[in-house]
């Protein structure tokens, strides 16, 4: 069995390395190992060329140092998840009333009170033995719910996981491997976005900034170099610059994965115990306890931002709120029932009929509690959540075949709601494959082909290509086609390779320059940033003699250089003046192609005295590389560049189906005003002779923001629906764009927001959207990190998609919710007027139980699991704010309840009447035999409902029910096998289901009765629901949410994210008690439980790889160890105060070194 003593350094050596920081790192690994260079000879790995491409020595690697990946917490047993769902209070309430029925039948009363009918006291165990089955259907089939989510969300997790790659050098050549096939020895490669999956240490680094506010809670970027601080901590982000480091820990043996065995310890420990939230005594939060957004390139994320908030999705919000108030309603008529039933019985007898009170009247009052109970599990609609969970599941499902995968469940819905998309342009309105198509070189407009190196001035040619060649990332590549006429590869940064493109078709090759120049040889680099939206790159020439090599958008380039290339290679002057004839003459032209510009300068720094060239610079003494503002200005340019980025041929149609759809497409980027409104009328996003905005990035500003600086949303509110695209962008104005739409109240019903986004410093508008894109191909880590949904093909049609399978989503709850109220409003009517009218309920608990059943799961799984079609797109969007049950569906709810009611209520009071050989079933004594009368009830309501669940597969007012039927199978199979099995329940159901098998006059007349449903659907249909007054909607959302989100959580801060909040933002709790006691009455909690397997399995579990632990959940993670450790550390030094809920954060203040782990 291979082990670590098979190499020169041990795990447990490497681990106690990568504890330390710093300097103290630093001479570790100088005065143990003779460098970095001396500990990758003990591991047996070439700091160049990687470790060899061979699957039997990555294998003995992976078993001598372990895996790159966290083994996952045991899920939850079916029987642990049954006796979860058994903790509901209506379940219990039911089981013990079960029980005591049950013991009441087993009671003899005295023979003067025994009953006459010897048959129906021996029946009277069947009804509690009834139930308590029932109730067992009911636990089973909720575990067997929550244990197929579970596993299936697995799938999904792992699914997300296979997706996360890191490029690693072995054998000498780059590759993209998924990260749980890292090893230790594996020289991987770092760059700017990237997540860290591994612990490693440095070889060679360029302006390499790190984001440990994941490990520590430091908010600031840390500079990493192999120079003074080479530690790599896995988890943490890579905000700018690039380099490569040596892999020295994996798995379980990283910085991360100590962290998360030890949480995992102590979880185990205190699986019981409940958390409670720890309250900071001052203003000053703990290192890293505020830290709630991510840090992306310090772009400022406005203080008003609610952190210590959970989230709600726009149908969550309006499923908690219908939840509550059907809630309401259901336990005031089950316990008016109860009321009424005991104070009639007791003023019938005890009163009226003057007998006292016996023993045997018990089991009266017990009847009356499960009549009562049963009305209230009738009452609500706990199939909800379970309905939400199969149409997203089912949707999250097919979306992967679009494209699609969705990390955040609910973002799924809310695109449905989308009224709004901010895109970015590269990579997603285009295909992200870039050409250089035209050159500005010497005073020379080259179109078309590429001037050949033998045509070109030979000292611009140089100078020239030694820029585009050593300014570029060196993972980017460009592949040579196998067949003649296929394209070439690009690997790497798109915009690097088309120039690297440009000079192969110049006829030189790019690798041989790259060979003159390694990587080492560089003396320094500025990578792009957003802030910088350039890159320079430093070289030394000999003698103290730097080159500044630079390129980036064209007009920032221009600004800063003094000297130009002018014809034959002759240096000329080049001021504003030159700058702006320059712009029109070539920029704005290249720009108006559609092409983006970029602009290629140098600058030589030369000691004093020893200056040639008027366009060398000077210096004295030491230069200040940190000075970048000094660094860049003087710069000669070389020339500019222009690359063509073609549309996506699909994406105009998609375009078109967004603004048909009513959703507006606005388009964000980095790029000139002139390329990108090009871009944008070839896309279709603006129209030649609209009247709409196209702003750049520094006008934006001027025009939303008062003197101070900040935000006027006024302002905003008279800018933004015109707006349709957003030029050289900042992060910062995307944030505030899609911030400021999301709050802007100028439309009906709110905007929906969702934005596209691929770069690190796109987190934060990420976030903030209600739903946000992330590239799969071209996204960094940090932005998929922060998205709710990634396009694994980067392409703008794949948004369309989930347009689609988000408004199918919200029409399956719908659907479903109108089905479901229909059955509500009927069952528990005829179950109150039954108690007050006759003193029982026509509705036995086991058939109301079965209704139940039947109804809540099979109907939310045959409603929810409707395709999308076409015709979806059709419609406007709901928005924010439109009520989830609007007029038409009350106008159906209410219709076809008024026909059911009368209905039963015609059987109930005139059926022994009217229909042939049916006997009386009123006012017939306890545990009498079942009545035909009864079941005829009985089978007509369930008749009905199963009718009115065709009629619920159209919402809008549609008059063929049937379209589209039989592209549904599950819907057709499970409405057959209810309807067989309603069937055998009325024939053969006898005692346990209260019922009497029925004659053939009797059935027509129940099919009749179900049949018209149909016709009385088209009646309804005829009705306009603009007759109903507007108040008539429910649901409606953006009204404040209550304190019960729809996953059974509360709507407070956690552990992790308690704020400091400001005077009067304290959360709202005056609801509190009337939610836990909602919470403990209702039905739904048990059923949330399906929707929670899926949070548990997200929040609780161990991720699988390293890379599933966001930085978010990492940073709570540790937070909570923290924060344990310190109190048991106060609890011993006394000074704790008594309540157990205060603590000092002082002593910890200064600890920002990290985490050590002995």
């Amino acid at each position: 069995m291979p082990s670590s003593d098979d190499y020169d350094c041990s795990i447990s050596e490497l681990k106690l390395l990568m504890e330390l920081r710093g300097a103290e790192a630093l001479e570790k690994v100088n005065s143990t190992y003779n460098g970095v260079e001396g500990l990758c000879r003990k591991l047996k790995t070439d700091p160049i060329n990687g470790l060899p491409n061979d699957t039997k020595e990555l294998e003995h690697r992976r078993t001598a140092f372990g895996k790159n990946e966290i083994p996952p917490a045991p899920s939850k047993s079916f029987f642990r998840l049954a006796w979860e769902a058994l903790q509901d209070i209506t379940l219990v309430i039911l089981l013990v009333a079960a029980l005591v029925s049950l013991g009441l039948s087993f009671y003899k009363p005295p023979a003067e009170h025994a009953s006459n009918d010897s048959s129906e006291s021996e029946a009277g165990w069947i009804e509690g033995v009834a139930i308590l089955v029932a109730v067992l259907v009911v636990v089973l089939v909720t575990a067997l719910n929550d244990w197929t989510k579970e596993k299936q969300f697995r799938g999904l997790q792992s699914k997300i996981e296979t997706e996360h790659k890191f490029s690693v050098i072995r054998g000498g050549e780059p590759l993209d491997i998924v990260v749980n096939e890292l090893v230790v020895g594996d020289i991987a490669r770092v760059k700017y976005g990237d997540l860290l999956p591994a612990d490693g240490l440095l070889i060679q680094s360029n302006d390499l900034k790190i984001d440990e506010s994941s490990l520590t809670g430091e908010s600031d970027l840390i500079r990493k170099s192999e120079e003074f601080d080479p530690v790599l901590l896995s988890g943490t982000h890579a905000m700018e610059g690039s380099g490569r480091f040596l892999v020295t820990a994996v798995g379980l043996n990283s910085q991360t994965g100590i962290i998360m065995s030890l949480l995992g310890a102590a979880k185990e420990k205190k699986d019981d115990k409940k958390e409670e939230p720890t309250t900071l005594t001052n203003g000053n939060h703990m290192n890293g306890l505020g830290n709630g957004v991510d840090k992306a390139a310090e772009l400022p994320v406005p203080e008003e931002e609610e952190v210590g908030r959970m989230s709600k999705s726009v149908l969550q919000t309006k499923l908690s709120n219908l939840a509550l108030q059907i809630g309401y309603i259901g336990s005031i008529v089950a316990a008016a029932t109860v009321l009424i039933l005991i104070i009639r019985h007791c003023i019938s007898k005890y009163a009226i009929e003057g007998k006292s009170f016996e023993a045997s009247d018990i089991s009266h009052f017990v009847n009356f509690i499960i009549i009562g109970v049963t009305v209230l599990v009738i009452a609500v609609p706990e199939g909800l959540p379970l309905a939400i969970t199969l149409a997203l599941t089912y949707s999250v499902k097919k979306m992967m075949k679009d494209n699609n995968l969705v990390r955040h469940l609910d973002a799924c819905e809310t695109m449905g709601n989308a009224t709004s998309i901010c895109s970015d342009k590269t990579g997603t309105l285009t295909t992200n494959r870039m050409t250089c198509v035209q050159q500005y070189i010497n005073s020379e407009f080259y179109k078309g082909n590429a001037p050949k190196y033998e045509q070109m001035d030979p000292s611009t040619r140089d100078i020239l290509f030694n820029g585009i060649v050593i300014n570029s990332g060196y993972n980017s590549t460009v592949v040579t086609p196998k067949n003649p006429g296929e394209q070439r590869g690009q690997i790497g940064n798109k915009t690097e390779c088309s120039l690297l493109g440009f000079i192969m078709d110049s006829g030189r090759s790019y690798e041989d320059l790259r060979r003159q120049f390694p990587e080492e040889k560089l003396y320094k680099v500025y990578t792009f940033n957003s802030s910088r939206k350039s890159m320079m790159t430093v070289i030394e020439l000999g003698d103290k003699k730097y080159r500044i090599y630079a390129k980036g958008a064209s007009e920032i380039i221009l600004t800063r250089c003094n000297y130009i290339f002018g014809k034959s290679g002759k240096i000329e002057q080049f001021g504003p003046k030159e700058a702006a004839v320059m712009t029109k003459n070539v920029i704005e032209p290249m720009a108006s192609d559609g092409l983006r510009t970029i602009g290629l300068a140098f600058k030589d720094l030369v000691p004093a005295g020893s200056k040639k060239y008027e366009y060398e610079e000077e210096y004295d003494g030491e230069i200040d590389w940190e000075d970048e503002e000094k660094i860049r200005e003087g710069q000669t340019v070389i020339a500019v560049m222009g690359i063509q980025d073609p549309v996506r041929p699909e994406v105009p149609a998609a375009i078109a189906k967004c603004q048909k759809a009513g959703i507006t497409v606005r388009m964000v980027t980095g790029d000139n005003i002139n390329t990108a409104r090009s871009i944008a009328t070839q896309c279709g996003i603006m129209q030649p002779g609209g009247d709409f905005l196209a702003l750049e990035g520094k006008e934006f500003n001027a025009r939303i923001r008062d003197a101070d600086g900040k935000v006027n949303q006024q302002k905003f509110d008279a800018i933004w629906p015109k707006l349709r695209v957003l030029a050289r962008a900042q992060p910062s104005d995307k944030y505030v764009l899609v911030k400021g739409i999301i709050e802007s109240t100028v439309t009906k019903n709110r905007e929906v927001v969702a934005v596209t986004g691929d770069g690190t410093n796109d987190a934060p508008a990420l976030k903030k959207a209600d739903v946000g894109f992330a590239m799969g191909i071209a996204g960094t880590d940090v932005a998929k990190e922060a998205s709710d949904i990634i396009l694994t093909d980067d392409n703008f049609s794949s948004i369309v998609k989930a347009v689609m399978w988000g408004r199918n989503v919200y029409d399956s709850i719908a659907k479903f919710l109108q089905f479901q109220l229909t059955v509500n409003v009927v069952a528990v009517t005829i179950a109150f007027i039954g108690a007050c009218a006759i003193s029982d309920s026509p509705l036995k608990a086991v058939q109301m139980l079965w209704v139940n059943l039947i109804m809540d799961t099979l109907a939310s799984l045959a409603l929810a699991t409707e395709m999308p079609t076409e015709d979806l797109l059709n419609r406007k969007p709901y928005g924010r704010t439109k009520s989830l049950i609007s007029r038409t569906m009350v106008k159906n709810i209410v219709g076809h309840a008024v026909y059911q009611l009368a209905i039963l209520f015609a059987i109930m009071f005139w059926g022994d009447k009217l229909i042939p050989n049916t006997p009386s079933g009123r006012n017939a004594e306890l545990g009498s035999p079942p009545s035909a009368h009864f079941t005829i009830i009985f089978n007509a309501f369930v008749l009905m409902t199963l009718v009115n669940e065709i009629n619920a597969r159209k919402i809008h007012g549609e008059r063929n029910v049937f379209k589209g039927i039989f592209t549904n199978p599950i819907f057709c199979v499970i409405w057959i096998t209810t309807l067989i099995s309603h069937i055998l329940i009325v024939q053969f159901g006898g005692q346990w289901f209260s019922t009497a098998p029925l004659d053939l006059t009797q059935w027509i007349i129940c099919i009749c009765c179900g049949v018209g449903e149909l016709f009385w659907g088209q009646i309804i249909n005829c009705i306009p629901a603009s007759i109903l007054p507007k108040s008539f909607r429910f649901g409606k959302g953006d009204v404040q949410p209550t304190s019960i989100m729809l996953s059974g959580e509360y709507d407070m801060p956690s552990t992790a994210s308690t704020l400091p909040m400001k005077d009067g933002a304290a959360a709202d709790h005056q609801r509190a008690g009337q939610s836990l006691w909602l919470l403990g009455l209702t039905r739904l909690q048990t059923q949330i439980r399906v929707v929670k397997a899926f949070q548990s399995v997200n929040d609780d579990s161990h991720p699988n790889s390293l890379t599933t632990s966001t930085a978010d959940r990492l940073r709570a993670s540790y937070r909570r160890l923290r924060i344990a450790r310190e109190l048991e550390q106060q609890k011993r030094a006394g000074g704790l105060r008594a309540s157990g809920q205060v603590y000092s954060t002082e002593t910890n203040a200064k600890d920002t070194s990290g985490i050590r782990f002995a």
